[in-house]
């Protein structure tokens, strides 16, 4: 394995022996909670909220060495009207993922993301400062509920 990697620091030893001494052990005890401490917190979080933005885990350095925090929400829908998502455009510096998906009572469609133009049959979205913005083309199928999430970066 390569050393010049950097995410090391989530990788936990398998094994580890430690030693008799009061003294020693106390060390050791204390690297091996730091070392899962590090460990547990470089994981990615598998909460989706609806009610407010959660820490999703990620961090991000697409600006040198600036750490960007992840964050994390979603929102449950049963039309496709507009969704204020409530977040300050001013204080995130991009989305990094926006996904969903949605039924018509029988099928299970995907969202397609990035779109302000109609697309027949489908059902795309796009984001302004305010809300999450549906674009239904022609033919689309009904929507009865769904789910959208939405991925987003701190300022650095």
């Amino acid at each position: 394995m390569s050393t010049n990697v950097v995410n090391q620091v989530a990788y936990l030893r398998t094994s580890r022996m430690f030693p008799p001494e009061l003294e020693q052990l106390t060390v050791e005890v204390d690297k091996a909670y730091i070392d899962t401490a590090n460990a547990i917190n470089n994981r990615t979080i598998s909460i989706f909220p609806t009610s407010r933005a959660a820490i999703n885990g990620e961090s991000w350095f697409l600006i040198g060495n600036q750490k960007q925090q992840g964050f994390r929400q979603a929102y449950p829908f049963t039309t496709t009207g507009n969704i204020a998502h409530g977040i300050e455009f001013n204080k995130i510096s991009r989305f990094v993922r926006t996904f969903g998906e949605y039924t018509d009572g029988t099928n299970w469609y995907g969202l397609i993301p990035g779109s302000n133009v109609a697309i027949a049959g489908q059902v795309s979205f796009y984001i302004t400062p305010t809300n999450i913005v549906f674009v239904v083309g022609g033919g689309a199928p009904a929507v009865t509920n769904g789910t959208m999430v939405l991925e987003w970066l701190s300022q650095p």
